[in-house]
């Protein structure tokens, strides 16, 4: 079965929470594994050099995502790192809202809306995680 990478993200993020409350380790332990696999294949490079980190203040109706953006000068050389959330709650009309904190230095937003985006509304087969 096929959903959406941030629908499969919200998927494990309920089960893992069912398997806590019902003390199924053995479940519990393979959808943290999943979890992580996924979180390996969102966005890492290209500024986003400490990849993208799935934040424990997720739920499955919120998923928060932590993301530190490598800034270059005009020379090309690394100068400074911004710090950013992206929130990510559904929408009826679109699919998922995306919104972006931190500080806005050189239109970064923008990029990284665009690079969210795209990676969290891309397919993923529900078998191979």
């Amino acid at each position: 079965m096929k959903n959406k990478v941030y629908q499969r993200i919200s998927g494990l993020l309920l089960a893992i929470e069912n398997c806590e409350k019902n003390g199924n380790q053995e479940w519990l332990s393979r959808h943290q594994d999943s979890l992580e696999e996924i979180e390996a294949s969102l966005p890492s490079g290209s500024g986003i050099d400490c990849g993208t980190k799935i934040s424990s203040d997720s739920k499955p109706d919120r998923l928060v995502l932590d993301v530190e953006f490598h800034h270059m000068d005009d020379s090309g050389y690394y100068a400074d790192w911004t710090f950013h959330k992206i929130i990510i709650t559904a929408s009826l009309a679109f699919g998922f809202n995306l919104r972006i904190t931190g500080r806005n230095r050189n239109d970064i937003k923008d990029y990284l809306a665009d690079v969210y985006n795209q990676a969290l509304d891309e397919d993923i087969d529900e078998s191979a995680c």
